[in-house]
């Protein structure tokens, strides 16, 4: 470990998301020759460490009290301990407390190192039969009527795969939000309770969501499919207007149809496309 004499080091722990044999060789280590462990719970993570026999001093941090927290944590790494920042489950700052006191060492020139682990998000993606090859991460979505709104269009539009975080007793109203906004072919699973007993995938697209729903147990999370059609536009308004004029000519379209087409694609008026093609 760091030498006393110099400043700490700040460990960016992930813990086990629900089976305890999901902790890596490389975290049990740390947690056993840090200092002080800075935890989202210490009951929560009491429970973890007494599983793995590691006695260490606890440090509640969470985020009702990581403004004041991070103060005494920034000292205690400026006096030269080492620190490992646990959240009750998973990654660090994924959703979690953490982002504060990770930006107010990066300023103050703490060196920050993770010890990877468990995501729920990941471990979600995966399995999900849902590309992996672009994806975006929305956390929870917002109470804000204007805001949820906002992002649930976000989910609409994109073209990539969407991840969303969401608490049991919200699920039925997110269900409903999202059936309203998306194209029903669009594929989407449930992943929840990843890693422990009742661990379950339910596949399908929304409206076999919303007709399976039942009250529903457990951590949530819901990965969806991108929007093909938004996927196709974009390609198209990539190509030169003689490409994009091929591109419908080819499917048989006249004239006509395929300058109506380009200028819906490009959002412009269709005389400006029509000037184009005399």
């Amino acid at each position: 470990m760091e030498d006393k004499n110099r400043i700490g080091t700040l460990y960016i722990v992930a813990t086990p998301i629900g089976n305890l044999e999901d902790i890596t060789l490389r975290a049990i280590r740390i947690l056993k020759e840090v200092d002080l462990i800075a935890a989202e719970d210490t009951r929560h993570t009491l429970k973890l460490l007494n599983h793995l026999e590691i006695s260490k001093p606890l440090i509640s941090y969470h985020r009702h009290n990581e403004e004041v927290k991070s103060d005494i944590l920034i000292e205690k790494l400026q006096q030269g301990s080492n620190i490992a920042l646990v959240s009750d489950a998973g990654t660090p700052g994924i959703c979690d407390t953490g982002e504060e006191i990770i930006k107010r060492c990066i300023n103050l020139d703490i060196n920050i190192i993770p010890i990877p682990g468990a995501c729920a998000m990941i471990n979600s993606l995966i399995c999900s039969g849902i590309s992996t090859k672009e994806f975006t991460f929305l956390g929870f979505l917002p109470l804000n009527k204007k805001l949820r709104k906002d992002k649930l269009e976000e989910i609409k539009m994109s073209n990539k795969t969407v991840i969303i975080y969401e608490a049991p007793h919200k699920l039925k109203v997110t269900l409903k939000d999202l059936e309203e906004i998306l194209n029903c072919d669009r594929k989407i699973t449930l992943a929840r309770e990843i890693t422990k007993i009742h661990e379950e995938f339910i596949r399908g697209n929304i409206e076999d969501l919303v007709q399976k729903f039942q009250d529903i147990k457990g951590e949530i999370v819901l990965i969806i499919e991108g929007n093909m059609d938004v996927t196709v536009e974009n390609e198209l308004n990539n190509l030169s207007l003689d490409e994009h004029y091929k591109f419908y000519e080819r499917q048989g379209f006249s004239k006509k149809d395929i300058i109506k087409k380009i200028a819906k694609d490009r959002d412009v008026n269709k005389n400006e496309i029509y000037k184009n093609f005399v």
